[in-house]
């Protein structure tokens, strides 16, 4: 079926809170999502917005959704365990894997509270933006989009491509795409944003890839340069801001771009933190001789942090600082309190005098307190 009869949108311009805005509304199950794309960033921030005076050196982070960021009983959830535990920071969703912005969309009522919120408890706060996977912006621009080749006839109005998730995916070559994802990183910045975390910047990798078709992209310019062009572009626009990027656990050990365009030394390049995944249940059977490499939790994330550590080190350019993902969830076994106690004790042993903290992810965002208490 063609876009036309799958979603109807239109564009509008408004001036919204002294922001110049573009606004993208489109029809989802019935409920209109607005999608804001900043152009003109005003230089005062609204009261309480600043960024933490005083950041922390060593992050010690949980990951919050924009549904538990609007939650008042997940928000007492969360002082609980900032005063029980190591935990002195917070990545919430700026734009999450649907594509939509929480604190635009209403999730989040009032973004600017949220923020004075954490930052009055000296919370530091990470604003997470989904980059290349955005349902939402690929139906809003399909000329944008990848599209499946093997069911499109008209490129006036392409068959969007899924992936295994049954989501769209950007062109990761499009300058306008990145610049939308810009704007929402300028506009967390305003809002009081001490950093942002890029996450899924990268070729899809999951299902039926051979059948997709990239409406920018030449096919010929290799991934990686695409990805490291993304890189660089975001530094350059972003001098003075704090900014991390999110890449595949196994980036740490490969020396290709494995097919989605990463490679560690040109994250290293252009971040200030790099932060790979290193879930232990997302590695491969067989992984450093472990059959099952999620049952071994302090060893596999010691050898891959040992591997990204030592490729920083070649390079003493590198400024960048390694703040890894690890695993609070449970897949193919339970994940115990000693199980991510291991891991933060892998990333202390592996990096010594230059540890910079941890990430706990979960998508319920309830986590093993036990692991990191006082």
């Amino acid at each position: 079926m063609v876009f036309s009869r799958l979603r109807t949108f239109f564009v509008v311009i408004i001036v919204l809170e002294v922001l110049t805005i573009g606004v993208f509304l489109t029809l989802n199950n019935g409920i209109f999502v607005k999608q804001a794309v900043v152009s003109n960033i005003p230089s005062n921030p609204p009261n309480g917005s600043q960024k933490l005076s005083n950041p922390p050196e060593i992050v010690k982070a949980v990951y919050v959704t924009g549904y538990s960021a609007g939650s008042k009983k997940y928000l007492n959830y969360l002082e609980n365990i900032f005063k029980t535990t190591e935990i002195n920071a917070v990545v919430v969703d700026v734009k999450d894997y649907s594509g939509t912005i929480p604190y635009k969309a209403g999730k989040i009522s009032d973004i600017d509270a949220l923020i004075k919120f954490f930052h009055e408890k000296n919370i530091y706060v990470i604003g997470r933006i989904v980059v290349f996977e955005d349902p939402v912006f690929a139906k809003a621009r399909p000329e944008l989009a990848i599209y499946d080749k093997t069911a499109t006839t008209n490129l006036a109005q392409p068959i969007l491509w899924k992936d295994n998730n049954n989501l769209f995916w950007l062109d990761p070559a499009s300058k306008d795409v990145w610049d939308y994802n810009l704007s929402f990183a300028k506009d967390a910045f305003y809002h009081g944003f001490d950093e942002i975390n890029f996450d899924y910047i990268r070729f899809p990798s999951d299902g039926k890839t051979e059948n997709m078709g990239f409406p920018v992209w030449d096919g010929k310019t290799s991934r990686a340069k695409i990805i490291n062009e993304f890189f660089q572009y975001l530094r350059v626009k972003l001098p003075n801001e704090k900014i991390s990027i999110d890449l595949f656990g196994q980036t740490t050990t490969s020396k290709d771009d494995m097919g989605i365009g990463q490679i560690i030394e040109n994250a290293f390049e252009n971040f200030d933190y790099v932060c790979p995944m290193l879930y232990p249940s997302h590695y491969a059977n067989g992984f450093i001789g472990f059959s099952n490499p999620v049952e071994h939790p302090y060893e596999v994330v010691k050898y891959s942090m040992d591997s990204a550590f030592s490729r920083k080190l070649a390079n003493q350019v590198f400024t960048a600082k390694i703040r890894p993902w690890l695993q609070d969830f449970n897949r193919g076994v339970d994940y115990t309190p000693q199980m991510v106690e291991d891991e933060i004790r892998a990333v202390e042993d592996s990096l010594g005098s230059k540890y910079n903290g941890f990430m706990l992810w979960n998508p319920s965002n309830i986590y093993t307190t036990e692991a990191v208490f006082k």
